[in-house]
C-alpha cells in the first residue's frame, strides 16, 4: 500500500475524530435535535469511501460521517447539515446530520437517506437491480467501469424484517451490491446478547448466493485490502457480498443518548480504537512522528475553521419550506384523442394493459414487476396479461411476496434512470409496503432538496367485489392521501385510467393508481359505463383535473345538489340520479385524482347547487371523504343550504365474506338514492 493512501486515510480519520471532539465541546450549540458520529468506526468507513467511483451509488447510515469525508466532502459541508443551515448541500436544513443525498459528478451518488433503521437496504438493492437491468438491456455507458451499489448498515438494523427482503432479492437475482455491516455490539442501550441470535455474517450465510466475510473493521490495512478485493470482484462478477466489520463505539449512540448512562464496556472499546492502530501503520510504512503530527494538527485547524464559518452561514427562510415537494410535470393539459373514430369499446382492465404495453414498446427504461405479474399468470386480474411474452422475463417479472421490496426498490430503480411500474396484489396487502412508501418514496424529493425525485407508478387493485372478504376488499385511500409527496389517481372508467397511466409515466414524481376491481370488467351491475372506447396512443390526462360527468345549470325554483365522488362511487351516483329521474338536478363530479385535488371545479359546482354529498366506498368516519366535506363546508359555507353530507361503508373493522353482509357493509345505488333524497329535502 502506497504512502498516498495512508496519508489520505489518516487525514480523513483525524478530521472525523476532530469533528467528534469539537461537537462534544460545543454540545449545546450543535445539537439541533440529535446527531451521531463515526468515532471508532472510521477505519472501515474511510477504507470503503476511498475506493468508490463517481458512477457508484452509496447508501450510508447515520454514523457514516467519516465515509462522507472520504468521498470528498468537507467538514464545512457536514456542519451545514449539523446546524440545519440553508446551504446544507444535502437537504437545505431539513434533515439530521449524516443523512446525506448527493448528486455531484465527481463523487459517488447518494440518493435520499432516511432515519428509519435499516430501511436504506431496499432502495440500495433497488439500485443494484436497476444496474443489472440496464446491463441486460444494453442501456449502460460502456465507456466507464461497471458501477456497484453499496449499502452501509449498523449491526442492530440487520434484525429488521425488511433487511431480509433485500438480502433475499440480492441473492436470488445475483445483484452487484456490497452490504457493509458495522458491528459495534450495541443497539441503543440493548447489546448484542439481548437482541441477536447471530451476527450479520452468520445471518447472511442463510441466503445462498450472498457471500459473507468478517473482518476487523478497526484495522485500516485489513479493511482496505479486503474491500479492494471484494469491490473488484463485484465489478467483474456482478454478485452480492456482505462484509461484517467488528468495530468499537467510542462516542455516544447519539448526542441524545449518552454512553455514560448505560455503557459498561468503555475501557474494552477504547482498547480497540482504530486511531492508534493507523498511526502505528503509518510509522511502520515510512512516516515520521513529525509528519503524523502535522496531519493531525492540519485536520484540527481545518475543522475549527470550518465550524466558525458554518456558524455564520445563513439559516433557511420561511419560504424555503415550500420548495421541492414535487418536481414539475410536463403533462398539464389533456391531449390526444380520447375517443378515436371507429374504436371498439374495451373494459377498464384492458385500457390499462394497452397503456402499459404502449409505454414499454416506446421506452426501454419501462419495466413491470410485482406479485404474479409474470408470464405464467399475467396478474391475478390479467392486468399484465401477454406483457412478459411480448417484452421478455427481464422486463416483466414476478417478485416474492415482499410488498416492502416492491415499493421501496423503485427508489433505487428511479435513481439509476429507470421507470418501474409495480403492483401489490390487493390494497389489503399494501400495509407492509407503507413504511417504504412513506419513509423513502414520498420524502425523497423533499428531503434531498429536489435532487432525487422518485419516478414510479404503484398500481393497487382496490375495493369490494364478488365476496372478496376481509383480506381482498379494503379501501385504503385515506391512509394513502395522508402520505404527502405522492400523487394519487382513482379513475372510474377505462379511458381515464389509460390517460392517467400515460400521464403518470411522464411524471417525475411517485404516483399511486387505485384501480377498483369491480370496474375492471364491468361485471358489477350498473358499471357498464366503466367500459370506454380505447383512447389513442397519444392520449394523456393530467392529474388534478376533475370531470363534471353530469353537468346542470343554476336553478332557482328547484333543489339542486352536487355529488363529489370517485371510483365505484361515480357509478352509484350516476345510477341513483337516473333512477330518481333527477339528472337535471344533480351535478356529478368525478374527481379522477385524489391528489392533486381539483378544488376549483368542486367549489364552483357547490356554489351553484347549494348542496353537496360526498360518496366514498371507505367507512366515512375519519376518512378522506370527511376531510373533503369539511373543506367544502369551510370554503362554501355562505353558499350552502344544508350541511355537507357523506355516505360510505359502515364503520366496521372489515368487509365480511358473506355476500349479504358485504352488501350491507358497502354503499350502493339504493343507499345513495336515500341519501340524495334526504339531502334535497333538508
Amino acid at each position: 500500500m502506497n504512502k498516498d493512501i495512508f496519508k489520505k486515510a489518516f487525514l480523513k480519520l483525524c478530521t472525523a475524530k476532530a469533528m467528534t471532539e469539537l461537537y462534544e465541546e460545543n454540545f449545546k450549540q450543535v445539537s439541533k435535535y440529535v446527531h451521531a458520529t463515526s468515532r471508532g468506526h472510521e477505519a472501515i468507513q474511510v477504507a470503503l469511501g476511498m475506493q468508490l467511483l463517481p458512477q457508484d451509488y452509496a447508501f450510508p447510515y447515520y454514523r457514516d460521517d467519516a465515509m462522507l469525508l472520504s468521498f470528498g466532502l468537507e467538514p464545512y459541508d457536514l456542519m451545514l447539515q449539523l446546524l440545519a443551515k440553508r446551504d446544507d448541500p444535502f437537504s437545505g436544513g431539513r434533515t439530521y446530520y449524516s443523512h446525506p443525498s448527493l448528486k455531484d459528478d465527481d463523487k459517488p451518488k447518494i440518493p435520499h437517506q432516511s432515519s428509519a433503521t435499516g430501511m436504506q437496504a431496499i432502495p440500495a438493492t433497488g439500485v443494484a437491480m436497476g444496474m443489472q437491468y440496464k446491463e441486460l438491456q444494453g442501456l449502460n455507458d460502456s465507456e466507464i467501469e461497471n458501477p456497484i451499489s453499496v449499502c452501509s448498515l449498523g449491526d442492530a438494523s440487520v434484525t429488521e424484517g425488511e433487511i431480509a427482503e433485500a438480502f433475499q432479492m440480492a441473492a436470488l437475482k445475483q445483484m452487484p451490491i456490497l452490504y457493509l455491516v458495522q458491528d459495534n455490539g450495541w443497539d441503543i442501550s440493548a447489546n448484542a446478547e439481548e437482541t441477536r441470535a447471530q451476527n450479520a455474517a452468520e445471518y447472511a450465510a442463510g441466503f445462498h448466493g450472498l457471500e459473507a466475510i468478517s473482518i476487523d473493521g478497526a484495522n485500516f490495512i485489513e479493511s482496505y485490502e479486503t474491500l479492494e478485493k471484494i469491490i473488484k470482484t463485484i465489478r467483474k462478477e456482478r454478485r452480492p457480498f456482505l462484509v461484517h466489520a467488528k468495530v468499537p463505539l467510542l462516542n455516544h449512540h447519539t448526542s441524545g443518548v449518552r454512553m455514560e448512562w448505560y455503557r459498561d464496556d468503555l475501557e474494552e472499546a477504547r482498547s480497540r480504537d482504530p486511531y492508534p492502530v493507523l498511526i502505528q501503520q503509518l510509522l511502520d510504512n515510512g512516516f515520521t512522528e513529525d509528519e503524523v503530527k502535522m496531519i493531525e494538527n492540519g485536520a484540527k485547524e481545518k475543522v475549527v475553521s470550518d465550524f466558525k464559518k458554518a456558524l455564520k452561514a445563513e439559516d433557511p427562510k420561511p419560504e424555503d419550506l415550500f420548495t421541492h415537494d414535487f418536481i414539475s410535470t410536463p403533462i398539464t393539459e389533456e391531449k390526444g384523442i380520447r375517443e378515436p373514430e371507429g374504436a371498439d369499446k374495451v373494459v377498464m382492465v384492458d385500457c390499462a394493459l394497452f397503456a402499459v404495453e404502449e409505454l414499454m414498446r416506446e421506452h426501454k427504461e419501462c419495466l413491470v414487476y410485482g406479485q404474479d405479474v409474470g408470464g405464467r399468470l399475467g396478474g391475478v386480474f390479467r392486468e399484465a396479461a401477454t406483457l412478459a411474452q411480448k417484452f421478455g422475463d427481464q422486463r416483466v417479472f414476478n417478485t416474492p411476496i415482499q410488498e416492502a421490496f416492491i415499493v421501496g426498490s423503485t427508489v433505487g430503480m428511479s435513481a439509476v434512470g429507470l421507470k418501474p411500474i409495480v403492483e401489490v396484489q390487493f390494497a389489503d396487502y399494501i400495509w407492509p409496503g407503507l413504511n417504504q412508501l412513506f419513509t423513502e418514496v414520498s420524502r425523497s424529493c423533499y428531503l434531498s432538496n429536489g435532487k432525487w425525485p422518485v419516478s414510479m407508478i404503484l398500481r393497487v387493485p382496490i375495493g369490494a367485489y364478488g365476496s372478496g372478504g376481509p383480506y381482498h376488499s379494503s379501501s385504503v385511500e385515506s391512509v394513502i392521501t395522508n402520505i404527502r409527496g405522492i400523487k394519487i389517481a382513482y379513475p372510474s372508467n377505462g379511458a381515464d385510467l389509460k390517460g392517467l397511466m400515460k400521464a403518470a409515466y411522464h411524471d417525475p414524481n411517485p404516483v399511486v393508481i387505485l384501480e377498483h376491481k369491480g370496474l375492471y370488467w364491468s361485471k358489477v351491475s350498473g358499471t357498464i359505463t366503466a367500459t370506454s372506447k380505447e383512447p389513442a396512443e397519444d392520449y394523456v390526462l393530467p392529474f388534478g383535473k376533475a370531470w363534471v360527468l353530469q353537468e346542470i345549470w343554476k336553478q332557482e325554483n328547484v333543489e339542486t345538489l352536487t355529488v363529489v365522488t370517485y371510483g365505484m362511487g361515480v357509478h352509484w351516483a350516476y345510477n341513483a340520479s337516473g333512477e330518481l329521474d333527477m339528472r337535471d338536478q344533480i351535478e356529478i363530479i368525478d374527481l379522477r385524482t385524489l391528489y392533486p385535488l381539483d378544488e376549483d371545479t368542486i367549489m364552483k359546482s357547490i356554489k351553484k347547487t347549494g348542496k353537496c354529498l360526498v360518496v366514498t366506498e371507505e367507512p366515512s368516519n375519519n376518512s378522506f371523504a370527511r376531510a373533503l366535506a369539511g373543506k367544502i363546508q369551510e370554503e362554501c359555507f355562505r353558499y350552502l343550504d344544508a350541511p355537507v353530507m357523506t355516505i360510505g361503508s359502515e364503520n366496521m373493522p372489515a368487509i365480511p365474506l358473506n355476500s349479504t353482509l358485504e352488501q350491507t357493509m358497502i354503499p350502493s345505488t339504493e343507499k345513495v338514492k336515500v341519501k340524495i333524497e334526504k339531502l334535497l329535502d333538508y
